[in-house]
């Protein structure tokens, strides 16, 4: 069939099958097919597809609920333009076809399709990414998520411990890193209960040390841990001691884990991000290294028409403030819908870049001294403008320059 009209593909896609609905430019079903989620299915899909006009030059839009999985991966082959449409939003616009609140499968792909017709122009499609840009995206996104369950096992480990082993809290608190370094795991593995840990000897304590990987000061350290463990506590009794000690094994053999994993992808991140193009211009950026730039590029990505301009790529963020008016009411506020990973990532960098960066410093120091900003909205309105400036910088290919990014400031520090 010849493309004499606009045609627009919805799909409901589930776990083990899809639903596919295709319409034309006046709102007219012109097919529909139930696939499975398999090689099979998508070759339906396409075959479907392109019994109706779909090519490689004119392709037909797809509008479907997910921006992941193997099928997201199949239809992106190509030019065709992917719309992943938020399932919230797919919702208000079934109530336009019916007001029965009636809800089908073949219905929503329906619906889907007819997004694209009447709003294409008010949604974004998935943008046309590079393949090891998408790779960094995985592995920084597993990374990230890593970094937080460490932490969550970190927080639920310590929070045991002081229920009845404040012992350990105090011995770790001189270290960096506190329970996630080796040392802490293999001594709680050795004494998992205080009684047992006011027990060992110095022998004990250097050999755990040594297991650990610890290789300088293993005498003086061992010592310091004797006298600790050795100090006045408080004790639980002896059998609730014991059970929550194996509760306390369980959690360690989960953060070793975590930190495992976390340590695995760091390196991966370190071996693929400085591949990317675009990994000399985010390096160049003060308050970023390798893990922090790779998760902003993760979530910028290297399409350079993904944002019309510096405006959309800051609300994307969460950095820009947003205006609510009504009325004679009006009121500016931060964004609440954003982007959490970059923006978690921009509170990072932010943060760093005030100790880097002569002119984020002075930068932060006048919106708090003049501006009356608290430390957080200072610290989001210096994102904001960096974030700006990395706009520029990837649009035009250049390194950052501190005198350009910051003349003002730099002028009024010295």
């Amino acid at each position: 069939m010849g493309r004499n009209v606009l045609i627009y593909c919805g799909i409901d896609w589930a776990e083990r099958t899809h639903d596919v609905a295709l319409v034309d430019d006046s709102g007219q079903l012109l097919a529909k097919r139930h696939i499975t989620d398999d090689a099979v299915g998508y070759k339906i899909l396409l075959d479907l597809l392109a019994e109706y006009g779909d090519t490689e030059e004119n392709s037909i839009p797809v509008a479907i609920e997910t921006s992941r999985g193997l099928l997201v991966a199949v239809l992106r082959t190509g030019n065709r333009k992917v719309f992943a449409i938020n399932p919230m939003a797919a919702a208000r616009y079934r109530d336009r076809h019916s007001v029965s609140r009636k809800k089908s499968d073949p219905g929503d792909a329906f619906v889907l399709a007819n997004i694209l017709r009447t709003d294409m122009h008010a949604h974004r499609p998935l943008p046309q990414d590079s393949d090891l840009a998408r790779a960094i995206a995985v592995l920084a996104r597993s990374q990230q998520d890593a970094t937080w369950n460490r932490q969550q096992i970190s927080n639920q480990l310590r929070s045991l411990l002081r229920e009845y082993y404040p012992a350990a809290l105090a011995a770790f608190e001189p270290w960096k890193n506190g329970l996630c370094r080796p040392e802490a795991l293999e001594i709680l593995k050795t004494a998992p209960t205080p009684s047992r840990a006011a027990s060992l000897t110095r022998t004990q304590l250097q050999a755990a040390l040594k297991r650990a990987g610890r290789q300088r000061g293993i005498a003086t350290e061992a010592d310091r841990l004797r006298e600790v463990f050795r100090a006045d506590w408080a004790y639980q009794p002896p059998a609730v001691e014991d059970a929550l000690g194996q509760q306390m094994l369980a959690l360690v053999v989960q953060l070793e884990a975590a930190c495992t994993a976390t340590g695995n992808l760091a390196k991966a991140v370190e071996e693929a991000f400085p591949q990317h193009p675009d990994a000399e211009i985010i390096l160049s950026f003060p308050g970023l290294g390798v893990q922090l730039g790779a998760r902003v590029l993760a979530e910028v990505g290297d399409d350079r028409t993904r944002f019309a301009d510096a405006r959309g790529l800051k609300a994307y963020a969460g950095s820009s403030p947003i205006t609510r008016a009504s009325g004679k009411k009006s009121s500016i506020t931060r964004r609440w819908v954003k982007n959490d990973r970059l923006n978690h990532a921009g509170y990072l960098w932010a943060f760093s870049a005030i100790t880097a960066s002569p002119g984020a410093k002075a930068h932060y120091r006048r919106r708090r001294d003049d501006h009356g900003d608290w430390h957080a909205a200072a610290q989001r309105n210096l994102f904001n403008r960096m974030l700006g400036q990395l706009y520029h910088c990837l649009q035009h290919r250049k390194l950052f320059d501190e005198q350009t990014a910051f003349p003002v400031e730099l002028a009024a520090a010295a």
